[in-house]
């Protein structure tokens, strides 16, 4: 059964702090992406003892970001994980910058963030010889320069979120289609002065 909760706002400073490690960060982007698994699978992809997994991945299922996919269990031994919603979860800096505390968390959570894409686009950079042309020259990378007022920034944010969910709905509709892989899609929106 598919994940059944909306995307959910972190304005709970200890539910935020789950992603304050980076494991959990590592391991929550790796269920995402894959669907379900054990803690043993997923052991075995972040080359991680599975016990060490086990807990974080636990962690991560009190706070609300992952649970239980029971319907996949063949024994009473074995969890299987899944994530609590594939349209994952988000915060705002201002529900947290009131403390020290947590704006450092938000500074520690969105670096993390921006790490692990930065890395996730280095690794397909180099790897864009294997992908074939097909992949390299539906691949885009985009960068625009706007003028724009806060509530504009915030309703193109709206206006992606709707697109990506679309996309999403309309790649979960057209199973069996060859070529099909995981997509990932990186947009920044945010103010600067040149």
């Amino acid at each position: 059964m598919p994940p059944q909760r909306k995307a959910e706002r972190i304005t709970d400073l200890s539910q935020l702090k789950a992603f304050t490690n980076p494991l959990r960060m590592r391991l929550y982007r790796l269920l995402h992406a894959i669907g379900t698994a054990t803690a043993s699978q997923l052991a075995e992809q972040v080359g991680e003892m599975p016990s060490l997994v086990s807990y974080h991945v636990r962690k991560l299922a009190e706070h609300g970001f992952v649970t239980e996919a029971s319907a996949q269990s063949t024994d009473g031994r074995e969890r299987w994980w899944r994530v609590a919603t594939e349209d994952g979860w988000g915060f705002r800096d201002s529900d947290f910058a009131d403390t020290p505390e947590g704006a450092a968390t938000v500074g520690a959570v969105t670096r993390s963030l921006v790490d692990a894409r930065v890395a996730q686009y280095r690794a397909y950079l180099d790897q864009t010889a294997a992908w074939g042309a097909a992949w390299t020259d539906a691949a885009f990378s985009s960068e625009s320069m706007l003028e724009l007022s806060p509530d504009e920034l915030a309703e193109m944010g709206e206006e992606f979120d709707a697109l990506v969910r679309r996309w999403r709905e309309r790649g979960k509709a057209v199973s069996g289609i060859k070529d099909r892989e995981h997509v990932s899609v990186h947009l920044y929106g945010f103010p600067f002065r040149p």
